[in-house]
């Protein structure tokens, strides 16, 4: 499976293969009265993040011989705390290069989890990911955060569940780092029902694929670091670029201060707990650039400092 074959029949056997350890995430609506929103909470997966869901693909697809390896994976962090998650259910030995900065709760998370945590600065994991080895660790299976094909069609399993639950949304909108969770969903939307608008949500200090998208090829980003760790990459890989950009109707960017409004809205509106990266979703949508009608933001991830969510319910922004 390459990743610019992604196909529904993939995407439903991924359902299956993850079905008895991944939540069926609710769709929610949102309480706001200018918009009709609706919530996918993968907030409130195990680990706190859709990760889950591919990384279980991805772990039930090794053979015994990679299983006997062990795997890794780089990460700012959610994708780290998966595929521990589902490594240590398997027995499997796991270790994850996540940055320097990544927030305390997910380092915590992947400690609970077993895996073997090495750090190293933000572009050296992003370079990680883009040569997708680290050498030191070549005799291991590396899982890619987001442009692994089983990745992709765990992460669009999402989508099947947004048509089930609402087979009349108008728009669907994704955080977009990697691309690999856009790209799943985007891929079983389209594919069941091809009127539906995909739009990406990234933060203004970080944005490659909206840039991307007005030169109309895949273009590298000076990327200012923020609260928001999840999203905001310095590129869109050139796979992810093909398969992404006949499926999206655009990329809606966001200020840092719209995402800390939306995380505490989620709080006070739903009682749901989004990280910078989740929030951004609702953060877009709010905006009003994704047209009328119902529109799913698909909250990614909830694995947020507590001393950052505090800096937000009192109305501030964290450095």
């Amino acid at each position: 499976m390459r990743v610019d074959q992604i196909s529904v029949s993939q995407i439903e056997e991924a359902r299956d293969r993850v079905k008895k350890t991944v939540l069926r995430t609710p769709l929610v609506k949102f309480d706001f009265a200018s918009c009709e929103i609706y919530l996918k909470l993968e907030c409130l997966q195990p680990t706190g993040s859709f990760k889950v869901r591919g990384a279980g693909n991805a772990v039930a697809l090794l053979t015994q011989e990679e299983r006997a390896r062990g795997v890794y994976t780089c990460s700012a962090g959610n994708m780290a705390q998966a595929l521990a998650w589902h490594a240590k259910r398997e027995g499997i030995r796991c270790t994850v290069i996540v940055p320097d900065s990544a927030p305390q709760t997910k380092l915590d998370a992947i400690r609970r989890y077993g895996a073997e945590i090495i750090q190293m600065s933000y572009e050296e994991v992003w370079q990680v990911g883009n040569d997708r080895v680290y050498t030191p660790l070549a005799d291991r299976t590396f899982v890619h955060p987001y442009a692994d094909p089983r990745m992709i069609a765990g992460n669009g399993t999402i989508g099947l569940e947004i048509l089930e639950d609402l087979p009349d949304v108008k728009s669907v909108i994704v955080p977009f780092g990697g691309g690999g969770l856009f790209a799943g969903i985007a891929c079983a939307v389209k594919a069941k029902k091809n009127s539906v608008q995909m739009f990406a949500s990234e933060v203004k200090t970080a944005a490659p694929l909206s840039q991307s998208l007005s030169a109309n090829r895949p273009v590298k980003i000076d990327r200012i670091p923020s609260f928001v760790d999840g999203i905001g990459g310095s590129n869109v890989a050139e796979d992810i670029w093909a398969l992404v950009r006949p499926l999206i109707s655009g990329s809606i960017t966001v200020e840092l201060v719209d995402i800390a409004r939306a995380i505490k809205l989620l709080l006070e509106r739903n009682r749901a707990v989004g990280e910078g990266a989740g929030a951004s979703s609702l953060a877009a949508g709010l905006t009003g650039k994704a047209g009328s009608g119902k529109i799913v933001c698909v909250i990614s991830g909830g694995n947020i400092d507590a001393s950052k969510l505090s800096t937000i319910i009192e109305g501030g922004v964290p450095a």
